[in-house]
């Protein structure tokens, strides 16, 4: 029998809200081995992100990559790790106070944004517990993954399907799949590029670096490489870029078999040699600088290109808390929430508290009827 839980009893003249729920990837607790090994044993755990048996897979996991990978992620993390702790938690944190700010000046209805993380802390059960204890029974989950994978948005619904799962009184649900192509987001991004050109310069090919999947997962059907080569389309489009000028590649491959390419790293590698030898890389489907942008992207694959000849590299930042972002996820929600009381501009506290006032009356009155 399924565990119920966290469920507040329904309290009749109740004013419910909606809430806004911002899903990041994840991060460990802080840069050391105990705490990449469990949110790696987490992480790795997801059938979703390991498509194997799990007879097969929970063996290797254990018995090998547990005992190895967490002290090398873990020196990786303490390079880009802050006073303030994780980039990405800090930085989801600050556009999830950008964007609930930007709502109240919106529409006057009770919103709330949190966030909350696939793998780590703050848990996706635990903040719907929470939301759910407030009194919220409309959610809006929005995946911070702008291009659609079965890695990512996919195991976010899993998760909040699985939470939702142990409630008796459900919420009203909406999910965001992607938004690789909103015109906001494109326009977020190539004013972030923009920006830079006029810092530093125009360097003669701007790189798009993608996080990789494997090759096997896209032709078994996931859209995730094609709406990279969406966004990049239009990216390029927008800043009126020649198609040589432009370049789509994917990076943090691991283990043998064949992911997504053209790999960054061996790109790099190769560019100095064909004359190139100044490159500026964009990361467009994350959301929040993290260890694959400001390790993986700014520190190693930066040495990796002057390694090879190149003379100059610079990393455009993701787009973080920046206006231009908030703006794009403030449209992008509130058309999503279209329909729901909560994101009426003319919503009024109090005419919503008459009519659940009316409503309690209708419900006694049918409940003395029935006796």
């Amino acid at each position: 029998m399924p565990r119920y839980f966290g469920q507040p009893k329904y309290l009749h003249g109740s004013t419910p809200s909606a809430a806004v729920l911002l899903v990041n990837l994840g991060t460990p607790d802080a840069p050391d081995k105990r705490a990449v090994r469990r949110y790696l044993a987490e992480f790795l755990s997801d059938p979703r992100i390991v498509e194997l048996p799990r007879w097969l897979w929970k063996p290797i996991l254990h018995g090998a990559i547990l005992r190895i990978r967490p002290a090398r992620s873990a020196a990786l993390y303490k390079k880009i790790w802050t006073p303030e702790g994780s980039p990405l938690q800090t930085g989801t944190a600050a556009l999830t106070e950008k964007l609930q700010a930007a709502l109240r000046t919106q529409r006057p209805g009770p919103i709330v944004v949190r966030y909350a993380m696939r793998y780590g802390r703050p848990a996706i059960a635990q903040t719907l517990r929470e939301l759910s204890a407030s009194g919220v029974r409309r959610i809006l989950v929005l995946p911070l993954f702008p291009q659609y994978s079965a890695t990512t948005s996919a195991s976010v619904l899993d998760a909040v399907s699985a939470e939702l799962a142990t409630w008796r009184w459900l919420p009203e649900l909406r999910f965001v799949t992607d938004y690789h192509a909103e015109a906001r987001y494109i326009e977020a991004l190539a004013r972030s590029v923009e920006a830079h050109w006029q810092r530093q310069g125009r360097a003669p090919r701007l790189l798009l670096s993608y996080h990789g999947i494997p090759q096997r997962y896209f032709r078994a059907g996931d859209p995730y490489f094609c709406q990279c080569q969406a966004t990049a389309r239009r990216l390029r489009e927008r800043l009126d870029l020649r198609e040589d000028e432009l370049m789509v590649t994917f990076q943090s491959r691991v283990g043998r078999q064949s992911w997504l390419q053209p790999y960054t790293e061996a790109t790099l590698d190769a560019l100095p040699d064909q004359g190139v030898k100044h490159v500026q890389v964009l990361c467009p489907g994350f959301s929040i600088d993290c260890l694959e942008t400001l390790e993986e992207i700014a520190i190693s694959n930066h040495a990796r290109f002057l390694h090879a000849g190149g003379e100059r590299f610079e990393y455009i930042p993701a787009l973080n808390a920046a206006d231009d972002h908030v703006a794009a996820l403030s449209e992008l929600i509130l058309r999503q929430g279209q329909g729901w009381p909560e994101f009426d501009p003319g919503w009024d506290s109090a005419r919503s508290g008459a009519q659940q006032t009316a409503a309690r009356a209708r419900y006694e009155h049918l409940r003395d009827e029935r006796r």
